[in-house]
């Protein structure tokens, strides 16, 4: 196993230049999930996760086929899945869990039908969905980048208004809040982490970086905005550490990296309540 001097010195190395790159964007994606993922520990919707990782394979798929961009074919059938979703469970006929399972089985058979009308299966399709850390370019970094900024951007402008229709809808509602636009602006916010954030560690565990972190900062503060900010660090800390272990034990980095956050969690979950957290502040929806 190699010192962590030894890995400063590879990253430093001009040969292994794509070393520091893969670490850039898993702390930049493993903040981000952190972030996001808050928003879907706080409202229960940790399936949605896993449904919007399979809901962009089908756009893959096509994006493939026609020989376009995988990253806004993948955006794009996940963006459609949510709306979907949203649409369907707004309408309070079916149950959110419902429609997300409807809709995530019909998108990944889409992408199935598909990808059986081409004659081979792609590599990069493959690497999109299982993550390729090592094969992560600068313009990827610079997307990761970009959607973090809209994120924070996005909390920053309407996050009083996320918070009160993630806490209490209906309050919520009764205060004139647009819950149904401000849904279908979170599911898709989620949609927009996943994609991107797949090409870190890939389809399989895209969810656990999503939620892990998440549900590590709920045991640890009772605040959204303080549990947004614990996960986000606690994510990219997680990728440092996950990076480091997969370059000293030639193991899977994305894998890697979502043990690390799993250690993470364990830890805080075994530390007595009272110790672990804040004097207790509820998370609770905006006053007028």
């Amino acid at each position: 196993m190699i010192t962590p001097w030894e890995f400063l010195a590879d990253m430093a190395n001009p040969q292994l230049d794509f070393l520091p790159r893969a670490l850039l964007v898993a702390v930049l994606s493993a903040a981000l999930c952190g972030l996001t993922g808050s928003l879907v520990v706080v409202r229960g919707m940790a399936f949605i996760g896993d449904a919007v990782a399979h809901a962009v394979f089908p756009g893959l798929a096509i994006a493939f086929v026609l020989g376009g961009s995988l990253l806004l074919g993948g955006l794009a059938a996940a963006v459609v899945c949510v709306v979907l979703i949203a649409t369907v469970s707004h309408r309070g006929r079916v149950s959110e869990d419902s429609a997300i399972g409807v809709f995530f089985a019909a998108s990944f058979a889409i992408g199935l039908v598909v990808l059986s009308r081409s004659p081979a299966y792609s590599a990069s399709v493959t690497g999109f969905l299982f993550g390729s850390l090592t094969g992560a370019s600068a313009a990827d970094a610079a997307v990761v980048a970009g959607t973090l900024v809209v994120m924070i951007v996005l909390m920053a402008v309407a996050g009083r208004l996320i918070v009160a229709t993630s806490v209490d809808p209906m309050t919520a509602r009764a205060m004139g809040v647009p819950v149904r636009a401000v849904d279908l602006g979170i599911y898709i916010a989620i949609a927009l982490t996943v994609v991107v954030s797949v090409r870190t560690v890939g389809n399989v565990l895209v969810l656990a970086l999503l939620v892990t972190p998440a549900a590590t900062a709920r045991l640890l503060c009772y605040r959204l905005v303080p549990m947004m900010v614990t996960a986000g660090v606690l994510g990219a800390l997680s990728a440092v550490v996950g990076v480091y272990l997969a370059w000293a034990w030639d193991t899977p980095a994305g894998a890697t990296i979502v043990l690390v956050t799993t250690g993470c969690f364990l830890a805080a979950w075994a530390i007595p309540p009272v110790v672990r957290r804040l004097p207790a502040v509820r998370i609770s929806a905006p006053q007028n």
